[in-house]
């Protein structure tokens, strides 16, 4: 526990347990997918809105059930070695977290409902199951963090869910290009979880959270960070195969930034550099994400047909 003179502003206190540097995860889906449908002339912005909305607060509801559980569970304590926790700090008590957590989610829910019109029921099934995951993260029965199954979710929700369901809204439809860039963008999100968990190997150890590099060791960590970086850096090219324009490729400005992500994850091992590295690799998907829908904009059809 923290001095009163060291606990921050309630209004801090809510905006740090929030997590913001997850949050490009929740937007980065929502902006690429928003601009191929804009190259595939179905862009429709309420929809792009609305998936925007409840994309950043389901994140926000699953950082706080997060910030709950994992106190509950004592993974997070107010020694930890990552960004400081609400509930393990005492900043706020678990009862008050725990409704934050399901208001949250429930607007969410609420602003969901506002894309049946959109996409129908299938839409309503992604909801629940949004708000499902984003509990048994690391709550329920069979924690999905604690079990090494939190880097699928992560892909698959982060990646194929968001950007599928943020694409077909608009456009009533999913194209190979949507599963492309969702791969591109789905890596990058569990490179965010690769780094947080790789920073907490040690106290999610002792506190049975089995991790994949907790499960597999720091070596095996550092491959699979790599190798989401690769899947990347690969989808540009292989949507500009596909017959996009070569504007497709501006991510690939990024490759230096992310190669020294990798030297750093391999040699920063003081903590300070570690929440950095960690802020750095939010950074680097949203750096990403706003390239290739700047590519995908300055491709468009019409707008190079006007350029010839």
């Amino acid at each position: 526990m923290t001095s009163h003179a060291d606990k921050p502003p309630v209004f801090k206190i809510w905006i740090l347990a929030s997590r913001p540097r997850t949050l490009p995860a929740a937007v980065a889906p929502v902006m690429a997918a928003s601009a191929l449908a804009w190259h595939d002339g179905v862009f429709h912005w309420p929809a792009a809105l609305a998936c925007l909305l409840f994309a950043m607060l389901i994140q926000i509801g699953t950082n706080f059930a997060n910030d709950y559980y994992d106190c509950v569970k004592g993974a997070d304590t107010a020694e930890r070695v990552g960004p400081r926790r609400a509930v393990a700090m005492g900043w706020v008590s678990p009862r008050a977290m725990r409704a934050a957590t399901w208001i949250v989610f429930g607007v969410a829910f609420g602003c969901g409902l506002t894309l049946l019109r959109f996409g129908g029921w299938p839409l309503l099934v992604i909801g629940v199951a949004s708000v499902v995951c984003g509990i048994a993260y690391t709550g329920g029965p069979y924690p999905l963090g604690y079990n090494g199954l939190g880097d699928v979710f992560v892909f698959v929700f982060f990646g194929f869910v968001a950007v599928g369901a943020t694409y077909f809204v608009q456009a009533a439809t999913v194209t190979a290009a949507v599963w492309i860039v969702a791969t591109g963008v789905g890596a990058l999100a569990v490179n965010i979880l690769v780094v947080n968990n790789y920073r907490d190997a040690g106290t999610d150890a002792r506190a049975g959270k089995r991790t994949l590099v907790v499960r597999f060791g720091r070596g095996f960590a550092r491959a699979q960070f790599a190798c989401g970086l690769l899947l990347a850096f690969a989808a540009p090219p292989v949507l500009w195969a596909r017959g996009f324009s070569a504007w497709t490729l501006l991510p690939l400005a990024l490759a230096p930034m992310a190669w020294l992500h990798t030297r750093r994850l391999r040699n920063d091992t003081a903590p300070a550099r570690q929440i950095a590295l960690l802020g750095d690799t939010g950074k680097l998907l949203a750096l990403y994400a706003v390239l290739l829908s700047a590519g995908l904009l300055l491709g468009t059809p019409a707008l190079l047909a006007t350029r010839t």
